[in-house]
């Protein structure tokens, strides 16, 4: 088993690619940050960037002056109770400012079988904790599942009010990406979907959104079937619809059977004003880096990281850190 003494550590393995021209970053640096015992997971909570490890408590990564990656205790930290009536098993809420102050799945159901996120329980409904203090519930329907660990609150038209991002699973035809919001009534109620994929135990997993083009609009993306053959799927969020926009073989964000979703990131690349994306390729042994600016399906990097992997990846400063199968904390610096 692998084990290194300091917490305070420097990069000890790097790898520097040079970036094409289109792109404004010079070159990018991949490296590998020490810390005690395997590498079991990574958050991100009160703006810090936690690793758990198998040596203790988590560790927040930080980038010192000269460059140095530093991994060290948080400090205290207040835990906060949050009430979530039925929630569901290895599920994350989450919060927003605005009419909806808190959302999670909930109901577990085992219709669906799947089993891809770990266990046979999906979430039979979502619900969404409102200003004035009520609790509304959204059921999937008897046909159907939200195949889902954490609903994703975003203001697709800039409206100032959520919408929620979900993936909604149908017994017979697969996942389908779900955008839920109020309706008139003050309920909530699935405001478009994409087409579901089309057969049983066919699934997809959300990377986020942003305007990923630069023309004002916001734009979805997610990896569809990332165990076989993933593609990433760009949809616009266009006068409360979906349409699609860019859809790109070769990406994987979810190894099967995790609970862990969060193998991708959205981030400013090359200092163009305009969110970029940094997926794993297929195998998850590779972060591609994809420009969408201009409408135009651009790849800034493909980057060997000496491994598969398996945690979430979170940005520290200028860097974007993850960790991999082996149990090593790795790091992918950006040099502009």
């Amino acid at each position: 088993m692998r084990r290194m003494p300091r917490i305070v550590a420097v990069a000890v393995a790097g790898l520097l690619v040079a970036v094409g021209a289109a792109g404004q970053i010079r070159s990018t640096e991949i490296v590998e940050i020490a810390v005690p015992g395997n590498v079991l997971g990574i958050t991100s909570e009160d703006g810090q960037v936690l690793v758990q490890t198998e040596a203790g408590p988590p560790l927040a990564v930080q980038v010192e002056r000269d460059g140095r990656f530093v991994a060290q205790p948080p400090g205290s930290r207040a835990r906060r109770i949050v009430e979530a009536p039925g929630v569901l098993p290895q599920s994350r809420l989450a919060e927003g400012q605005g009419r909806i102050h808190r959302v999670w799945l909930s109901d577990a159901t085992d219709r669906y079988r799947h089993g891809v996120l770990g266990d046979r329980l999906e979430a039979a409904a979502l619900r969404a904790r409102i200003d004035d203090g009520a609790v509304l519930i959204l059921q999937a329907g008897d046909d159907a599942v939200f195949e889902d660990l954490r609903p994703r609150l975003v203001d697709l038209d800039g409206d100032g009010r959520d919408e929620i991002i979900v993936v909604k699973s149908y017994l017979d035809s697969g996942a389908a990406l779900s955008v839920i919001g109020m309706d008139a009534d003050g309920e909530l109620a699935i405001l478009a979907e994409t087409p579901p994929i089309g057969r049983p135990n066919r699934w997809l997993n959300p990377v986020g959104a942003a305007d990923f083009d630069g023309d004002g609009a916001v734009e979805i993306a997610y990896v569809e079937t990332p165990h076989i053959g993933g593609t990433l799927m760009i949809w616009e969020w266009r006068d409360g619809g979906l349409v699609r926009e860019h859809a790109e073989p070769g990406f994987s964000n979810h190894a099967i059977g995790s609970t862990e979703l969060g193998l991708s990131s959205i981030v400013d690349l090359d200092g163009d004003g305009v969110m970029d994306l940094v997926v794993p390729g297929r195998r998850r042994d590779r972060l591609r880096l994809i420009s969408l600016a201009g409408g135009a399906f651009r790849e800034l990097a493909d980057l060997e990281v000496g491994g598969v992997i398996t945690t979430a990846i979170a940005q520290v400063g200028d860097a974007l850190v993850f960790g991999l199968e082996d149990g090593r904390l790795m790091a992918l610096r950006l040099l502009r």
